[in-house]
């Protein structure tokens, strides 16, 4: 009995320090966690630093340079050395490149954008991977207790087998059918104990927590079920799914490629200019250092137009329609695709629906089923062989209920992310 008070205290302990974890807390910690997440928000970051108008052309160069010599000379009048030395400062400004500048900085803009729109993207796919992560960590806690009930179940029935056998009531065939039930349910209890602890690791993953982490899950397992309009849904997807806009910031990059390359048919206007300082030292042997400085300013106007270049520019251009052109097709293709995934998610979940209230009036029937049979078992109704047939009617029945919850909360996810919902849902 000591032993016994023990091992409930310290299991009592262990659950008392857990910390209690919800869906809103997995996925606010997954979102400030998880690794795709900073890696995406790291390339916006880049894409944010790239965009300005420094690393479009639209400001000069200025450059500084410096360099200095010594030479030794020896002849056969007068042997001299010479120090000599240059600075200078250089601009070069491009004024004019066929408004190649204001269209890089527009590329530059939309980069920018769809960087912001990709960690969208990758937010989304996060929110629902955590959703299926942290219901898939309550299915097989769920899972675990039907097999700890079915076990205990098998236990009693062994246990109440070995106290006929020994009242002499009993044969060993018997027996020994009643252990082997008990045996093989506690494998499952087993199996079933690993599932769970994996799946808590899953989530850990995604939330980028250590594995062994463990948690008090206090969600309720259960499906909320939801009617939609398949034509509202439809809307909603078209102008709110994460990757058709950021479909839509891709050809708007196709579109100003095309300026870009018809911007190399006008001409360039650039400005230069400089300043530089010569100072010299030459010594002749047996002589006094003589000592000259000059320097001078300097400014340049160049104006360039390629009036041919054997057609490059020509097919420069058509290059960049035909990738605009298709970059529409892709974007129909995008459409359709997704308008295909979510009438197949639309139909599923009105399937898996009508499935919850299958499961659970199939477990209701098979409790009762269970209830009634060990009832007639243990007066002699009914055999061992049709209690077991019972029992694990049940289990499928309990099974199939809680995939049914699990199936449908994996539908109506995929149809939030579907249509641009997701992360308002959960904000």
């Amino acid at each position: 009995m000591k032993k016994t008070a023990f091992v409930v205290l310290f299991f009592a302990l262990l659950l008392f320090g857990q910390e209690n974890l919800t869906l809103s807390d997995a996925i606010a910690i997954a979102l400030q966690n998880n690794y795709d997440i900073k890696i995406t928000k790291a390339d916006y970051k880049v894409a944010a630093i790239n965009n300005a108008w420094g690393a479009a052309g639209r400001y000069p160069t200025i450059d500084f340079n410096v360099n200095s010599n010594r030479t030794w000379d020896y002849n056969d009048q007068a042997d001299y050395t010479q120090d000599r030395t240059n600075a200078g400062v250089t601009l070069n400004w491009l004024l004019f490149d066929g408004f190649a500048v204001w269209i890089r900085k527009d590329k530059l803009d939309l980069y920018e954008e769809l960087s912001a729109g990709n960690t969208v993207v990758v937010v989304e796919n996060t929110i629902q991977s955590v959703i299926l992560a942290y219901y898939k960590v309550l299915l097989e806690q769920e899972k675990l207790k039907v097999a700890k009930s079915l076990m205990n179940l098998s236990s009693d029935r062994f246990a109440y087998e070995s106290e006929r056998r020994r009242l002499g009531s009993l044969t060993t065939y018997d027996l020994l059918q009643a252990k082997n039930s008990w045996l093989e349910d506690k494998g499952r209890y087993l199996v079933q104990e690993v599932n769970f602890k994996n799946s808590v690791r899953d989530l850990n993953y995604l939330m980028a927590q250590p594995p062994e982490k463990t948690y008090a899950f206090v969600e309720d397992f259960k499906a909320e079920p939801r009617t939609f309009n398949v034509d509202s849904l439809r809307q909603k997807m078209l102008a709110n799914n994460s990757t058709l806009r950021n479909q839509y910031i891709s050809q708007a990059l196709l579109e100003k490629e095309v300026a870009l390359k018809r911007s190399d048919w006008w001409p360039t206007l650039s400005l230069g200019g400089g300043y530089n300082d010569v100072t010299s030292t030459t010594t002749l042997s047996g002589m006094d250092p003589n000592n000259a400085d000059s320097y001078n300013y300097y400014a340049t106007l160049n104006l360039s137009w390629s009036l041919f270049n054997g057609g490059n520019r020509k097919r420069a251009v058509e290059v960049a329609k035909i990738d605009r052109e298709t970059g529409r097709i892709k974007i129909e293709n995008m459409k359709h695709t997704l308008t295909n995934q979510l009438y197949n998610f639309y139909e599923f979940h009105l399937v898996r629906r009508e499935l919850l209230d299958v499961a659970r009036e199939a477990l209701e029937t098979a409790e009762l089923n269970l209830k009634i049979s060990e009832e007639k078992y243990r007066s002699g109704a009914i055999n061992s062989f049709n209690y077991r047939d019972v029992q694990l009617l049940y289990l499928d029945s309990a099974v199939n209920q809680l995939d049914a919850i699990y199936a449908y909360i994996d539908v109506d996810a995929a149809l939030m992310r579907l249509t641009g919902g997701i992360i308002s849902q959960y904000e």
